[in-house]
């Protein structure tokens, strides 16, 4: 629905917009808007009494941020972060209703010229594991990385 406001909204406001730019503009916005709701929302999840010990400590909010809140909630937001952008990349292939060409509409343009479906959506199912998997891969070292920083820091403060 989105993506149809986008492109079509633009030509109600006399703005060119081709199906490229309204695609990208869609998934930025809707993109943009999940995302910060999850940062909020693990930015929340941080206990008060780490805002109130830096506060304690005389930082400043950018300072509270960027030491204290900031690097917890990091930690916290990496997987549905991640998950969130596996799934954006997956959904692009909704841009096809305004008439972008993208993976799966590209696909369904070559099964209706060879008809091979099972090949055919075999080799995109291929292509999306292969832009989806090293994203995965890379958010699991991170979670690890971070899981190990966070172990260190808490025998710290003890």
């Amino acid at each position: 629905m989105q993506l149809y406001l986008v492109y079509f909204g633009a030509s109600l406001l006399r703005v060119a917009n081709d199906a490229w730019t309204a695609a990208a503009l869609g998934l930025a916005l809707y993109a943009s808007a999940f995302l910060g709701e999850i940062w909020r929302g693990c930015i929340q999840a941080v206990p008060r009494a780490q805002w109130e010990a830096a506060r304690a400590l005389g930082l400043g909010y950018p300072s509270q941020l960027r030491f204290i809140i900031l690097p917890q909630a990091s930690r916290i937001a990496l997987p549905p972060t991640v998950g969130f952008l596996v799934q954006l990349v997956k959904g692009t292939s909704l841009a096809s209703i305004i008439g972008f060409t993208e993976l799966t509409r590209a696909a369904a343009v070559v099964n209706n010229a060879t008809f091979r479906p099972l090949m055919v959506y075999a080799a995109v199912a291929g292509l999306y594991f292969v832009l989806c998997w090293p994203l995965s891969l890379l958010s699991e070292r991170l979670e690890r990385r971070l899981e190990r920083a966070g172990a260190s820091t808490v025998s710290f403060q003890i």
